[in-house]
């Protein structure tokens, strides 16, 4: 059995190819819009792409399974349980029901219908006919079963949550004891991901460990106490999730990826601009404190680009990059597009040195160190405004402190003050509050500071931390 892990960090996100080396046959399972990496990693292998599958329709990202099928000339099976649903697939493939198989070689690929998450989820065990035929070696488990968790079931909408928390506890219940405890464990998502609460880190699992260490699969877990469990721990939702769930259900544009990405003139860039083109700044916290375009969006390489991106930046109007090297504009456009931002029309030629130099406006967010905002906080003229997760506030804050989750934070612009007090913005390492203050500046704020390297700088400097 040949199972390759493909991972994209600025998304949290695992597809994979499984199938059987010996006869260089693969499918593809719920690949990324840049599909390009999957027709490489055919070629250097000597393979050759027969299916290509989906665990479930996606929300956190824009699929690349149509592109992929269609360029490869392989059969595209998708599950046959979103018929009649609010997103429902509306182009050609292969309808995949529950117990359905294909067979690549050495190796049958099972589908086990698995809603929850979404009614159609599926999630496909992977037999080596040659040493085990009957017990399945490998589950590819999209997003019903995670390392540590399981998938959110509010996906579809308030109205449908508590049915298909209901549902997922009859896929844990259901699907999951006949099977061994050796299974192996593969997921679409790991830890960073919202698409469930709790993950682990580790990209992989086996099912004994889940029914030992998962806290939705421990013994004696009744239905209410589950679904109860389930809906008190979703995180926060992305609005953009509702957007890539139409997309992918009606099916993203052709990419054609690779493609060379734009360079463009300061004057050229500066006309574009002005015109109303968003510009997304790739680079890290200190070099966009520094000096940066009024009105850009401080989303970097550094981090989750793709997820940030997708939160902040608006859909509706062209895009332009700004990095330090072009090949930060190449890896930007990739996260860009992975969640359907597409419309990049380049990036600035020679970056801000060359903004700087032909005299245009420049924007300058103030860095502080956790010395020095902790010698300030007592002089009462500056709130902290913690915009990480509730998990991370939990574990420890700045006394006094605001908690406004980053992707939350333009809808409770209008409740922070403007005048008479300093908002320093803070996070896990200075990502995200680059990403909030951006987002400020944009609505007009002029009174932020960003504090460098976050809540991590704050406890190495030994400074306290309130756990009320």
């Amino acid at each position: 059995m040949l199972l390759e892990r493909f991972e994209d960090k600025g998304l949290a996100h695992y597809s994979y190819a499984l199938g059987c080396e010996s006869a260089g046959i693969v499918a593809i399972v719920d690949p990324r819009r840049d599909v390009d990496v999957y027709r490489e990693f055919a070629h250097h292998r000597g393979l050759r792409i027969t299916h290509v599958l989906e665990t479930h329709i996606h929300a956190d990202f824009a699929s690349g399974a149509r592109e992929l099928a269609e360029c490869t000339g392989a059969e595209l099976w998708l599950s046959a349980y979103d018929a009649g649903e609010l997103y429902e697939v509306a182009f050609p493939h292969h309808p995949m029901h529950d117990a359905e198989a294909l067979t690549l070689g050495n190796v049958r690929i099972e589908a086990r219908h698995t809603p929850g998450h979404t009614p159609e989820h599926l999630a496909f065990l992977g037999f080596e006919l040659a040493r085990a035929p009957t017990t399945p070696a490998v589950m590819l488990s999209g997003d019903f079963l995670f390392v540590g968790s399981l998938g959110r079931p509010d996906l579809i909408g308030e109205h449908a949550k508590v049915a298909l928390a209901n549902a997922l506890y009859n896929s844990v219940t259901q699907v999951l004891p006949s099977l061994p405890d050796g299974l192996e464990i593969h997921p679409a998502h790991g830890a960073g991901s919202m698409c469930g609460s709790g993950m682990s880190a580790r990209p992989m699992s086996t099912l004994g460990f889940e029914r030992v260490a998962n806290p939705y699969l421990r013994a004696g877990l009744g239905r209410d106490a589950f679904v109860a469990e389930i809906l008190g721990h979703v995180p926060p939702f992305p609005p953009y999730y509702k957007r890539m769930k139409q997309l992918n259900a009606r099916g993203p544009a052709t990419l054609d990826l690779p493609r060379g990405l734009k360079p463009i003139d300061a004057h050229e860039f500066h006309s574009l601009v002005d015109s109303g083109y968003v510009v997304v700044d790739a680079r890290d916290q200190l070099s966009f404190g520094a000096g940066h375009i009024p009105g850009s969006f401080g989303v970097g390489t550094a981090g989750s680009q793709s997820t940030w991106a997708a939160w902040v930046v608006p859909y509706e109007t062209p895009l332009l990059i700004v990095c330090d090297h072009p090949a930060d504009a190449e890896t930007t456009m990739r996260a860009l597009v992975r969640v359907g931002l597409d419309d990049v029309q380049g990036f600035l030629d020679g970056g801000m040195t060359t903004w700087i130099e032909n005299g245009y406006p420049v924007a300058h967010t103030r860095q502080v160190s956790p010395i020095e905002l902790a010698e300030e906080l007592p002089r009462g003229r500056v709130t902290v405004v913690d915009v990480r997760s509730d998990d991370e506030w939990s574990d420890g804050h700045v006394a006094g402190a605001r908690h406004l989750m980053a992707g939350t934070l333009a809808d409770h612009a209008t409740s922070l003050p403007r005048d008479g007090v300093t908002l320093a913005l803070m996070c896990g390492t200075g990502y995200r509050s680059t990403v909030a203050a951006s987002v400020l500046e944009r609505t007009g704020f002029t009174n932020l500071v960003n504090l460098t390297g976050g809540m991590a700088a704050w406890q190495h400097a030994g400074l306290p931390i309130d756990r009320s």
